[in-house]
Order: C-alpha cells, then sequence, then structure tokens
C-alpha cells in the first residue's frame, strides 16, 4: 500500500477526538467570522436527537474538519483551516448541556469537562476562537461554579441561548447520549501540503447539492442496494420524467400543499429542512405508500404543466388560462385534482375552483396587489371546509368597483389571454393584440383623419400615450391582419378591422373615430364583460389590500438589512397596530397573549422550550411578563417570527392576525 507522505486522515469519533487530545484547535486570524445562526442549530440539535434514539451501531457523520499543526505557547495547536463553524457550534451545545446538567455525576461532568476545557490550561477552552470573540466564547462555555456569562448581542449568544432553551434538565443526558455518536474526517497537514489548494478541493469544486437532490437521498439512504434500486425505478424516476426541470418546485409546492404553510427557501435548503420536518423519520415499511403518493401528485404536477394531457377537455382549458398567471397557485390545484379524481370533488366543483382562481388572480394583477402569498392560506382554508374556502376567496379578491376603476386607468395584464376569453376565442393562437392607437404613434398617425399626430397639443398626446395600454384600446385580431394594422392611422386601420371575423373587431370598425373619448367608454363596456366573466364570490365585501396573514408572513435569516422597518402596520384581531418590525411584534405579541391566553403561552413555551420561562437560567436580553416569569428576547428574526406563528396558532387567533408589508419589506431578501 502507497501512503500520503503530507496529509493524516482519520475517521474519529467526534467527542472522544475532542476529550483525548493534548492540543488546543486556534481559529486563525484570517478565518471568516463566526455565523451559524440558530435555524442552522435547530438542524444540529435534531441531527443530535435522531441519532440518540436510533440503534447503538448508528453514528451522525459531521463531515471532515481539516487542521494543520503548530507550536503554540502552551504546546501543540491545531490550526483550523476547515470545521470552525461545525466545532464552535458543537462546543457550545457541549456548554449548554453541561451547564444543564447540574447533578450528573462527576464521572460525566468530568468527561463533558475534557470536551471543553484546555489540557494545559483549566482556565482556557480547548476550542480558541479569533482573539476578538475569544472572550466572549470563553465566558459562555467554560463550567465554573459561578458560570455567569455577560449579557450579550452575537452569535455566540444567541447560538448558546438556544441550546440552552431547548435541553431540559431531563433531557440533557439524552442529548449527550446522541452527541457522543457523531463522527468525523480529521485531516491533519503536514508541513509541504498546500492548505489554501486542499480547502479549496473540499468546498469549491462541484456543485452543491440541490434541495431535490437532498431529498432523493434522504428517501434512499439507509436501505438495502435492493431496496434503493426498487424505489429508484418505481418511484423516482417516474417522478422526476413526470416533473422534469421543475422536480425542486414540485416538491416546495407539494409540501406547501402538505403543511398549508409557506416553504422558506432559507439558505439554499429550506425544502430539504421542510421536508425532513413532515417526514422526520422513514421506515423502510411505510416508504412503498409515501413514495405512491409522491408518485401520484408527480403525475398530476405533469398534467399541470401540460393541460392538453387532461383527459377533460373543459378542465384542460380551465388549468391553460390558469397557467397565464405561473404556477404558485399548484398546491392548491394538486390536492384539487386528486380530490377529483379519487371521486371526492366532482368536475363541476373542480371547474368552479380553477375559475375562481384565475378571478382572483386577474382581478388582484389589475388592480396592482401582489399574487403571491396566497396558495397557502387557500390550502389551510380549504383543509377546513367549503365555508372557509368560500370565505378566503371573498376576502382576497378585489371589488367590483375596485377593478372596474383599474380598468379605466391602468395597463391591461396578460391582454391576449383576457381579450379571447372574452371573444369566445379560447385556445386558438392565431389572433395577436392590436393597440388600436399605437403606443408610439408616428407623426403622421390620425385618430379622425383630420388631425395628425403633430397638431395635437400637448395634453391630448399624453392622455392618448397614458390610455392606449389600457382594455379599451386593445383588440383581438387575426394574426395577417394584426401585423398589417400595426401603426396604422384609425381610417386605414377600420377596413382592416371590418375584414375581421372577431365580433370585438367589428365594432371598433363601426367607430368613426378614435380618440381618449371612444377609448374610455369602449373600456366601461369591456369593464363590465371583465367582470361577468372573472366574477367575484358573492359574500362579505371585503378587500384586504394585500394584507398577508401571519402564518404566510417571511422568515427571514438573521437580521438583514431593513429589518427595523419591515412592517407598514399589523392587524390583530381588528385592532391596527404600528410595529415596525418582528422583534417589536414578538415582544408585543406574547404580551398580549400572556394577558389575553396565558395558557396558550405557557403550553406553547413548555412544547417548544420557550422563549418564556420561570427563571432567567443564563444572562442575555430578557423583558418580564410578570414577577415570576420573563420573555427571552435574544432570538434572531426568523425563530421570533416562527415563535409568533406558533404561539398565535396555538391560542386559535393566527386567522386573524394580519402584516402588511412596507416598501422595505417587499424589497428584502
Amino acid at each position: 500500500m502507497v501512503h500520503a507522505t503530507n496529509i493524516d486522515a482519520t475517521a474519529v469519533n467526534t467527542i472522544g477526538w475532542l476529550s483525548t487530545g493534548e492540543w488546543t484547535i486556534v481559529v486563525p486570524v484570517y478565518q471568516r467570522q463566526y455565523r451559524w445562526d440558530i435555524g442552522a442549530c435547530e438542524r444540529l440539535l435534531a441531527d443530535v436527537r435522531t441519532v440518540a434514539d436510533a440503534a447503538p451501531e448508528r453514528m451522525h457523520f459531521l463531515g471532515s474538519v481539516l487542521s494543520s499543526v503548530s507550536d503554540g505557547e502552551r504546546g501543540r495547536d491545531l490550526v483550523l483551516i476547515d470545521g470552525q463553524q461545525r466545532l464552535t457550534t458543537l462546543m457550545l451545545l457541549v456548554a449548554a448541556v453541561r451547564h444543564t446538567m447540574t447533578d450528573a455525576d462527576a464521572i460525566t461532568l468530568g468527561g463533558i469537562d475534557r470536551v471543553l476545557v484546555s489540557a494545559a490550561d483549566a482556565t482556557r477552552t480547548k476550542l480558541h476562537p479569533h482573539p476578538a470573540w475569544a472572550g466572549v466564547f470563553e465566558s459562555l462555555v467554560l463550567p465554573r461554579s459561578d458560570h455567569a456569562p455577560e449579557a450579550g448581542d452575537s452569535r455566540f449568544h444567541d447560538n448558546y441561548a438556544f441550546f440552552r432553551s431547548q435541553i431540559s434538565n431531563e433531557e440533557a443526558p439524552h442529548i449527550w447520549r446522541g452527541l457522543q455518536k457523531l463522527e468525523h474526517v480529521a485531516i491533519t497537514l503536514g508541513a509541504g501540503a498546500n492548505a489554501q489548494q486542499i480547502f479549496e478541493s473540499l468546498n469549491s469544486t462541484g456543485e452543491p447539492l440541490r434541495d431535490h437532490e437532498l431529498i432523493h437521498n434522504y428517501i434512499l439512504m439507509g436501505l438495502s442496494h435492493s431496496d434503493q434500486r426498487r424505489i429508484e425505478d418505481d418511484f423516482w424516476v417516474p417522478i422526476e420524467r413526470d416533473t422534469g426541470e421543475s422536480i425542486a418546485t414540485f416538491w416546495r409546492q407539494y409540501l406547501v400543499m402538505v403543511t398549508g404553510r409557506e416553504v422558506a427557501l432559507l439558505g439554499g435548503r429550506g425544502v430539504y429542512d421542510t421536508f425532513r420536518q413532515v417526514f422526520p423519520r422513514i421506515e423502510a415499511a411505510d416508504l412503498p405508500a409515501l413514495a405512491t403518493q409522491w408518485r401520484e401528485y408527480a403525475r398530476i404536477y405533469r398534467i399541470l404543466r401540460a393541460p392538453s394531457l387532461a383527459p377533460d377537455p373543459a378542465i384542460a382549458t380551465e388549468l391553460e388560462g390558469l397557467a397565464t398567471f405561473g404556477t404558485e397557485m399548484y398546491p392548491l390545484v394538486m390536492g384539487d385534482y386528486a380530490a377529483y379524481e379519487a371521486g371526492s370533488l366532482s368536475r363541476e366543483e373542480l371547474r368552479e375552483r380553477l375559475t375562481l382562481l384565475q378571478s382572483l388572480l386577474l382581478r388582484r394583477t389589475v388592480v396592482g396587489i401582489p399574487v403571491d402569498r396566497l396558495v397557502a392560506r387557500l390550502c389551510r382554508a380549504r383543509d377546513e371546509g367549503a365555508a372557509a374556502l368560500s370565505r378566503a376567496f371573498e376576502r382576497i379578491t378585489p371589488s367590483n368597483d375596485r377593478v372596474r376603476m383599474a380598468l379605466k386607468h391602468t395597463p391591461l395584464p396578460h391582454p391576449a389571454y383576457v381579450l379571447a376569453r372574452l371573444a369566445g376565442l379560447v385556445g386558438s393562437s392565431a389572433y395577436g393584440v392590436d393597440h388600436i392607437a399605437p403606443l408610439a404613434p408616428g407623426d403622421s398617425w390620425s385618430g379622425d383623419g383630420l388631425r395628425s399626430w403633430l397638431h395635437l397639443n400637448e395634453d391630448e398626446q399624453n392622455s392618448l400615450r397614458a390610455l392606449a395600454p389600457t382594455l379599451g384600446n386593445l383588440v383581438l385580431l387575426e394574426d395577417d391582419l394584426a401585423l398589417r394594422a400595426m401603426d396604422a392611422p384609425f381610417l386605414e386601420k377600420r377596413r382592416l378591422l371590418a375584414g375581421s371575423s372577431v365580433p370585438m373587431a367589428q365594432e371598433v370598425a363601426a367607430t368613426k373615430a378614435w380618440g381618449t373619448r371612444q377609448i374610455s367608454e369602449r373600456s366601461a363596456h369591456l369593464a363590465e364583460q371583465v367582470l361577468t366573466t372573472w366574477a367575484r364570490p358573492w359574500g362579505i365585501a371585503i378587500d384586504d389590500d394585500g394584507l398577508t396573514p401571519i402564518l404566510d408572513a417571511v422568515r427571514r435569516r438573521g437580521w438583514p438589512a431593513g429589518w427595523q422597518r419591515e412592517f407598514a402596520y399589523v392587524e390583530y384581531r381588528g385592532e391596527h397596530w404600528e410595529v415596525p418590525d418582528v422583534k417589536y411584534l414578538f415582544n408585543r405579541i406574547f404580551k398580549r397573549l400572556w394577558a389575553d391566553d396565558r395558557p396558550a403561552v405557557i403550553t406553547y413555551s413548555r412544547e417548544h422550550g420557550g422563549p418564556v420561562y420561570a427563571d432567567r437560567a443564563w444572562n442575555g436580553q430578557w423583558d418580564s411578563l410578570d414577577d415570576e416569569h420573563s420573555l427571552y428576547m435574544g432570538w434572531d428574526s426568523s425563530y421570533m417570527l416562527t415563535a409568533v406563528q406558533g404561539v398565535l396558532d396555538q391560542a386559535g387567533v393566527a386567522a386573524e392576525v394580519f402584516v402588511k408589508y412596507s416598501y422595505i419589506g417587499d424589497a428584502m431578501k
């Protein structure tokens, strides 16, 4: 066997490696700052809990840790080249376990201390972060009897506080058992190795796994080779075939359908993380039934993407119309189409649902209200029953008056789709849209054969330009006529329109002149047809003006730029709150529910490890709820919003709370 001379790579038990090493692990000054957020800590803790529950022989692989050997002040140092984020977070988790296990035996505590404390100096941690943060890290990690770290605002404080909040004294031994089942590959470089080249090879070659690839691996990992081949051939290959390049979108939309919640794309793997939350453990015996369900939804997804595959022509027509607005409503439609095939939703009910969706999307687009962050609330409403779904449509579908006004003065969205439906020419591609008065008229263009464009005053020109893209100035024509009619003066265009087989074109041809008055009158006439064709559900006349249900609010990683002005306001059960950011909202919601529904707050906090505690078990950012209970305020924005959503859901009032995003909030990433 030929051995490498400058690299030593060994698979090791992580806790054993940390506790037996006589060296100090040093983070060099050129390394980036510590960046792991609470979301990453949640994943690590979930992995530790899972492996703690698994069979004794099952371990959890953390990846590789790359280091080089150097002579330090107190002996040998391992200088971290890659692995800083994982090891730092792991140390914070071990420290949280240590500080929670106050009544453990001396042998157990000693074993934990050997992971945390430098063998050469009991006043120093085994891991030394960047010098700027070393004091903060040591104040949190060292297992002193008078342990009382200073309050602070850093990722170290936030993540340590998160681990402390999640680990009870009863669970701490269980977490310690899981920690002892972690493994990694320790790669140590010799003097002749090129550290930068090896680091780049480990981190930069190839593409990172995408969400659907992670889901694929998660499903198959742990199966026998024969079972992997069977699941791959019978289920995964058909799913890939039916979803094609849209497979990642399919999984996101499937999970929205299943959960009734928007799937956040935080950190590039939000879909995979959500999948693991929905399916935390997939047993081999259950996998065929689950995979059959996934395959059937993928087949339905193919029909939604290619409506001509639908056996029923009328349903295919409605699916084609819905596709005009993109795919964001597919979570709702997938569920409806599956119910239709199963016989629990009739053909007419499905068609009605598809037409309502088109009405909703067109009306909101016409009046300039966003159409995103809608589908999850509709999925939730459907799960509550037909009446709840009707109310949801009523609330978010703009009123006739608002649509009528917008059609007079704003550009018509999706004009080919709208005009084809009004003309009864759905499904035909042999027609084009013509602007009767051109968007940019030439100098000789005339609407009456008497006055050319040059002879119109500035106000007349501006008025025509403004109305040119509106409903009243648009007409559907055969493609050859549309090409000949483009930019032609109106009297010449009349002769072409008269030769069209489209009734609306013939109606325009009967008009003797064309200007702002004719456009406005025609807009008013056609607007009534639009309101009938894309009807609004009967019921309460609520127009939500773009309010987002709190359950669909966007979770952000960390504290992105602009977070202090994310919201224009919040509606809480009919009250108008001037609440500009998620931290303010978190504080106000918990204090309000502490007064209105204390049992819901206590239940939520007990089941989720916070954010309300009877004791301030660590220093940090706290706010008092009463003499005996405190609210911890040191979370990141994603955790805070998740807690707000969860406690409102626990209290049964989430459906009555909405946020209105500010201009900054809509632009935030």
